[in-house]
């Protein structure tokens, strides 16, 4: 079954706190966005400054240039997972095998303008592909449903590759998303920006069990 990850997208610990202890109380799954203003407009929290809740499994989504210089600092942290993008520097392969050999899971975020095929010879050595749709750094922004034809070619060249799905996630388009094969929903303003968001993340989590 496809889940719900809420999104802490921060730029420094107070906003940070606020929005892990908004999400606390009924995520399972998280996806820590950070950023180093070079690679994302944004800089978030330094790594040495992230945490989460015991209990939630953490997913940080490293939207950093040169993404090898953090390794260390990564594994220190143990997230469930590490997500990198196909469009940063470094050796990408390297990188996702010195995760995997210590029980952390890997992902490659895809840009909108990046391609399935721009990818082929690397993929296979991640276990998670994320199809990027949002603004590098924010929440909100559309989902635009067309790059869903890049679901379909990763699962064509890696059969056993997770896929999740990040940017304008809500209740319009989630069951689309689940259906097309996405099963990591990576959602951020729905939820952030609702009034309750607890009942945000229960709408959302209905419609994918019945998609």
């Amino acid at each position: 079954m496809a889940v719900i990850c809420p999104t802490v997208t921060a730029t420094d610990p107070h906003h940070y706190r606020e929005q892990m202890e908004r999400i606390e109380p009924f995520a399972r799954r998280i996806h820590i966005d950070l950023m180093d203003g070079r690679f994302a407009p944004t800089v978030s929290p330094a790594l040495d400054q992230v945490w989460w809740p015991r209990g939630l499994q953490a997913d940080i989504h490293l939207m950093y240039q040169r993404p090898i210089e953090q390794l260390s600092a990564l594994i220190k942290l143990r997230p469930h997972l590490v997500v990198i993008h196909a469009e940063a520097e470094g050796d990408h392969a390297h990188f996702a095998d010195s995760l995997r050999k210590i029980g952390i899971r890997a992902g490659l975020a895809l840009l909108q303008s990046t391609s399935v095929e721009s990818v082929k010879t690397v993929v296979k050595s991640f276990d998670h592909v994320l199809i990027f749709s949002g603004h590098l750094g924010y929440h909100g922004g559309q989902a635009d449903l067309a790059l869903l034809d890049k679901v379909k070619r990763v699962r064509q060249l890696h059969p056993q590759a997770e896929i999740g799905w990040d940017g304008g996630i809500n209740d319009r388009n989630a069951a689309e998303l689940v259906r097309a094969g996405v099963s990591v929903l990576n959602t951020g303003g729905f939820i952030a920006a609702a009034d309750d968001p607890a009942a945000a993340y229960a709408k959302l989590e209905e419609i994918i069990r019945a998609a």
